[in-house]
C-alpha cells in the first residue's frame, strides 16, 4: 500500500488545470510535477504550487522515481503512449478521455496491466457521476423501469469550432465518436450493466464541407445485446444546439428521459398522465469529481471506480463503431 501522501504528477494543463487543482487540495496528494508543452502556462502552474517542478517531455516526467500516480490531459492521440509508459513503471494512471485509441492499443494496455495488477487506471468519463444519471442506474438496478429493450445517448457537442479550429482538426485520425459520443457508451454500459457485442455505424461530413477538417462531424451507431436491448449512440458535433447530452432509457414498466426540457420519467403508455419531473442533475459537479475516488483506489480504500476492464470495455465498444464506420457492416465487440 501506498504511504501517504500519494505523489502525483499532470501532463497537460488545459483541462489537467482541474486535475491540478483537485489533487492540490486533496488532503492526502502531493503535487511534485507537472508537464505543459507551453512554458509559460507550466510555470505559471508551477508559481501558484509552490514545490512543484515543471517538465516540457512527458516521458521525463514519468520516469521520476518518486511518483506514485500520473494524470493524463494531453492530447487524444499521446492518451496511449503515455498510459503505457505510466503502467510500465508502476505508476497509477488517470487519464482524460479516452483511454487510448483502436483495438490494438487496447490490446496492449490490457496486456501490460495483466503484468501490473496493482496499478489503478482510470477515464474520466465524469458523466456517470451526474446525479441523473445515478438514478437512472439505480432504477434499472432495481426493476423499476422493468427489463430495459433501448438505450438512446445523444451527444450534442454545439462547438463546431473545435473541430474545425482546434487541435482536433489537426489530427487526421480523430474519431468524433471516441472523442465525445465515449460518454454515452460509457453510460450505455453503466446504467444497463450489459456490454454490447455488436455495431454498425455511419458518418456523415456535411457540417465540415467547406472547411480543411478531414474527418465526419456527425456518427451514428446501433448497438446489439445479449438481452435483445438495443443501443443507438450518436456524435453530433455539427448540431446547432447548446452543448448537452440526451439520454433516454426505455423499459418494459417505464420511461426515463434526460435532454434540454429537464430529467422526468414516464409510467404509463397513452393514454396517460404527463411525466413525472424528476430534480435531479444531468451534470456532473466538476469535471474533476472522479479524481477523490481515484485517490481512494491508490491508497487501497474501497472505491466508486467501475475498475481497468470496464474503461478497455468502453474503449472495445467505440473501437468496433468506428471500425464499422470506416470498413463498413456489422462488427462484433472484441473485449480485451
Amino acid at each position: 500500500m501506498i504511504a501517504r501522501p500519494l505523489v502525483v504528477g499532470v501532463i497537460g494543463l488545459g483541462v489537467g488545470a482541474r486535475h491540478l487543482a483537485a489533487y492540490a487540495s486533496h488532503p492526502e496528494c502531493r503535487v511534485a510535477a507537472i508537464c505543459d508543452l507551453d512554458s509559460d502556462r507550466a510555470h505559471q502552474a508551477a508559481d501558484a504550487h509552490p514545490g512543484t517542478e515543471v517538465y516540457r517531455d512527458a516521458k521525463t516526467m514519468i520516469d521520476r522515481a518518486d511518483l506514485d500516480a500520473v494524470s493524463i490531459a494531453s492530447f487524444d492521440a499521446d492518451h496511449f503512449s503515455q498510459t503505457y509508459a505510466a503502467v510500465v513503471r508502476g505508476r497509477h494512471v488517470f487519464v482524460e478521455k479516452p483511454l487510448c485509441i483502436g483495438v490494438a492499443q487496447m490490446r496492449a494496455l490490457q496486456a501490460v496491466a495483466v503484468a501490473r495488477p496493482e496499478v489503478v487506471i482510470a477515464s474520466n468519463l465524469v458523466l456517470r457521476t451526474a446525479a441523473a444519471f445515478v438514478e437512472m442506474r439505480r432504477l434499472v438496478a432495481s426493476g423499476a423501469l422493468g427489463q430495459v429493450y433501448a438505450f438512446d445517448g445523444e451527444y450534442l457537442y454545439g462547438r463546431l469550432a473545435k473541430i474545425t479550429d482546434g487541435w482536433r482538426g489537426h489530427d487526421v485520425e480523430y474519431s468524433p465518436f471516441v472523442g465525445g459520443a465515449i460518454h454515452l457508451v460509457d453510460l450505455m454500459i453503466d446504467i444497463t450493466g450489459e456490454r454490447p457485442e455488436r455495431v454498425v455505424a455511419t458518418g456523415s461530413d456535411i457540417c465540415v464541407r467547406e472547411t480543411d477538417y478531414p474527418g465526419d462531424d456527425f456518427v451514428a451507431a446501433t448497438f446489439t445485446h445479449a438481452s435483445g436491448m438495443v443501443g443507438r449512440i450518436t456524435a453530433n458535433f455539427g448540431s446547432v444546439t447548446r452543448h448537452q447530452h440526451v439520454v433516454r432509457v426505455y423499459g418494459t414498466k417505464g420511461t426515463m428521459i434526460s435532454d434540454d426540457a429537464g430529467v422526468r420519467m414516464f409510467t404509463q403508455r397513452d393514454p396517460g398522465g404527463p411525466s413525472r419531473p424528476l430534480e435531479f442533475s444531468p451534470l456532473p459537479a466538476d469535471k474533476g469529481a472522479l479524481i477523490a475516488p481515484f485517490v481512494d483506489a491508490c491508497l487501497g480504500r474501497p472505491s466508486e471506480l467501475r475498475g481497468r476492464d470496464h474503461e478497455l470495455a468502453v474503449i472495445a465498444a467505440c473501437a468496433a463503431a468506428d471500425r464499422s464506420r470506416t470498413d463498413e457492416g456489422w462488427f462484433d465487440v472484441e473485449y480485451a
